[in-house]
């Protein structure tokens, strides 16, 4: 019970800092932490995606469907602190068993810092892709390109519509 009112506090407090007006203060309006909590990740055709976070900072991995068709990732190269990226640039390497792929940079921006978890345990691309197997954080150049790429419902679309990736 503790926990479920200190949640409640935090939604509330968090409503405050936001602007937000809790749905019991006005009709018809209404606030839901979930909304704040929730991150959307884009996408690109090279199945890389990208997760903004505050101050345009961003996170990039690869998808769970690369994930699955390189299978078992055993050597991860990725790029360096203060490697200057554009959009489309090739910046990486993850290697598994059966298939070797490059990474491609989903935005333009300076990377800030690597996830050297990665290259120790590059397993951690297949057991948790979007969490803890992500590959490289960047400082976005141009903030708007992440609205060219594929939402998550887009790139469910993508990836039905055809089985040449």
């Amino acid at each position: 019970m503790f926990f479920i009112t200190k949640f409640a506090r935090i939604g509330a407090q968090a409503a405050r800092q936001l602007g937000a007006t809790p749905h019991s203060t006005v009709q018809g309006r209404s606030f839901h932490l979930t909304s704040l909590l929730a991150k959307e990740r884009r996408y690109t055709n090279k199945h890389e995606w990208v997760e903004l976070e505050a101050g345009n900072k961003a996170i990039v991995g690869i998808s769970s469907y690369a994930q699955e068709a390189l299978g078992d990732v055993v050597f991860a190269q990725l790029p360096e602190p203060g490697t200057e990226l554009k959009q489309d640039d090739e910046c990486g390497a993850l290697e598994s068993v059966k298939a070797a792929s490059e990474v491609y940079s989903p935005v333009s921006g300076k990377v800030t810092e690597k996830n050297a978890q990665v290259e120790d345990t590059p397993a951690l691309v297949n057991s948790s892709c979007y969490e803890k197997g992500w590959l490289f954080k960047v400082h976005l150049k141009d903030p708007k390109e992440i609205e060219s790429l594929m939402t998550e419902d887009q790139y469910k679309t993508f990836l039905s519509s055809s089985s040449d990736h």
